[in-house]
């Protein structure tokens, strides 16, 4: 947990093909274009505006110059203003338009880039509901947390605050330079070369920025997972009394955080001054040079005053854009990350068939079936038969294979060979979810969201009536506990459920699995929390619910499924044993010896 939070200058996790990246994201903003239509006759506006604004002071200029020459004074302001009056007031509503045409720009820019982070959130969470459950187990809940919050609100953050910048640098800089070149060649010549030393910097830094940002972003993704994976185990770092370790790999992250939030800040504000100081040298030359062609009247007194304004404009709009392209580079590499997850294997596609099993018995057929997590395979040439309506318990090892045959079967993960049938039709010729409403699953680990008890059970069966999950409840054994709370069946579960025992949680999961009413149920340890006197109530319970069911039941205490009309022993993904208790135990096998090493003193 150590060489993975420092950033060094050896980073180079930065996007793969910004081309491409930056043409995914402007494809998702050109879903507004309405709006970026108007933000582009707005920027428009206020560019044209800005150029025209020097010139118009230029002239008030050169008329007071000339008074100044002529003494024209003598009528004090009166006189003034008829030369003048008419050039301020129109000055005047040029700024005022100017703001008018800004305010427009920031308010539509807003809402663009709120709406492109919703789009782009949208199409995240539509994405992660098809990817298969590998996707979630190959990347860490934090990593995945930080691009759909961080990310977008970096690019968010980068739209409503660069991109407006950019728009009205282009058009003023290109407005600028022509009225530059009308006054004078030698001086805008002059005025180009230092923008030309000024973009270069501008790349420069930027090719530095990229590579800080990429570097940043990884490093939120690392802290945030820290914190979930310990906020989540708190209660076993305080069991083994580690906090001190937790939080100092907790701070090392943090600390690497702040490493690489300082790089990439300080490069993205660097770039401001140091294109700033280089204009400033060009701005004093030009200057000199100015009033020597002053004195050779080549140039009058208001052109001077709206070239080096001219300039001004030309080099203010180009250190905002540099800051600008600074921070679309963040953007583009959280776009990147958030792109990466679009870009993510999706689930095998649903076949087109129209099978479907609306009425099923329950018979299972396991059919030559290879799988493995990864190329190396860990089941091969598994044939099981399950006749519907009967127990199946399945028993092994840790790491045997026992969930996996499970998961298989709901097709969390697809199968590297073979077929497995319900009722005779192969489950890849059904649709995921009506292949799912088969089944009905107790896990070892509760899961239970923020919501009343009553939403809990009814988790499967959304439209049942408060009589039936009051029935669940009491089948399950939870009706008791679930009245002694304050407000029964309303009481409102947050923070998954802490504030209920381990037991207690588990029979919620079993009262909502009894509500579902499924014709195949799957029970991965389901009384593994509770105590023996409520197993023996569950158990009871139990049997009433898997009567004329099709039940796959897995195990560690083998004491609960000796009544099992089949057991299956699996070892290193293979079924080696199979057979009924009594079969077992006489055939002095795995199981044998497994089953005696509970009871063994």
């Amino acid at each position: 947990m150590s060489n993975s939070y420092e950033v060094d200058d050896q980073f180079d996790d930065k996007p793969k093909n910004t081309k491409l990246v930056g043409r995914r994201l402007i494809k998702v903003i050109g879903e507004q274009r309405m709006r970026i239509t108007l933000i582009l006759l707005a920027a428009l506006g206020y560019s044209i505006l800005t150029i025209i604004a020097p010139m118009i002071s230029s002239q008030i200029i050169d008329s007071l110059y000339q008074m100044i020459k002529e003494p024209l004074l003598q009528g004090g302001v009166g006189t003034v203003m008829r030369f003048a009056g008419s050039g301020l007031v129109l000055i005047l509503i040029v700024y005022m338009l100017t703001s008018l045409f800004s305010l427009v720009q920031e308010r539509l820019m807003a809402s663009v880039s709120e709406n492109v982070t919703l789009s782009l959130k949208k199409k995240v969470i539509v994405k992660l509901n098809r990817s298969p459950l590998a996707y979630f187990d190959q990347n860490q809940t934090g990593e995945l947390l930080s691009r759909v919050s961080n990310d977008m609100e970096r690019i968010s953050e980068a739209l409503q605050m660069s991109t407006i910048q950019l728009l009205t640098s282009v058009f003023t800089v290109i407005g600028s330079v022509v009225m530059m070149a009308r006054m004078s060649v030698l001086l805008t010549a002059i005025a180009l070369f230092f923008i030309l030393v000024s973009m270069l910097i501008t790349k420069v830094v930027a090719a530095k920025n990229l590579k800080y940002a990429s570097a940043r972003q990884q490093k939120q993704g690392i802290l945030n997972s820290e914190i979930e994976e310990k906020y989540t185990g708190r209660v076993i770092i305080k069991s083994f009394n580690r906090e001190n370790e937790s939080s100092m790999e907790v701070f090392k992250a943090n600390q690497a955080l702040y490493t690489a939030n300082f790089k990439a800040d300080f490069m993205t504000h660097a770039v401001n001054p140091l294109i700033r100081f280089t204009n400033r040298i060009g701005y004093v030359l030009i200057a000199v040079l100015s009033g020597m062609l002053f004195l050779q009247g080549q140039i009058t007194i208001g052109n001077i005053q709206a070239f080096i304004q001219y300039v001004n404009q030309l080099t203010e709009p180009l250190a905002q854009a540099s800051f600008g392209i600074n921070s679309l580079q963040s953007a583009l590499a959280s776009a990147e990350r958030i792109f990466d997850i679009m870009d993510s294997p999706d689930e095998v596609k649903d076949a087109d068939s129209t099978i479907g099993l609306p009425d099923i018995r329950g018979d299972l057929q396991f059919s030559h079936v290879a799988f493995g997590y990864s190329e190396t395979l860990l089941m091969e040439d598994i044939n099981l038969d399950i006749d519907a309506g009967k127990m199946v318990a399945i028993v092994g090892p840790t790491g045997a294979g026992k969930t996996t045959l499970v998961n298989i079967l709901m097709r969390f993960y697809e199968l590297k060979g073979g077929r497995i049938l319900i009722d005779g039709v192969d489950i890849t010729a059904l649709k995921r979810h009506e292949l799912r409403q088969k089944f009905g699953m107790v896990l070892q680990d509760t899961w239970l969201f923020e919501g009343t008890i009553a939403e809990n059970i009814a988790y499967g069966k959304p439209d049942a009536s408060m009589e039936e999950i009051v029935e669940a409840a009491k089948q399950a054994k939870a009706d008791y506990f679930i009245r002694t709370l304050p407000h029964g069946y309303n009481s409102v579960l947050s923070n998954d459920g802490t504030s209920l025992s381990a037991g207690q949680k588990q029979l919620l999961t079993i009262a909502r699995a009894m509500l579902s009413d499924p014709p195949i149920l799957i029970l991965d340890e389901a009384t593994s929390s509770v105590d023996t006197r409520t197993e023996l109530a569950i158990q009871e319970a139990m049997n009433a619910l898997m009567k004329n069911r099709t039940s796959l039941v897995i195990a560690h205490r083998l004491s609960t499924i000796r009544n099992a009309d089949k057991i299956l022993v699996m070892n290193h993904g293979t079924i080696i044993e199979q057979g009924n208790h009594h079969e077992l135990m006489e055939a002095e096998g795995f199981y044998h010896r497994l089953y005696n090493s509970q009871f063994a003193k």
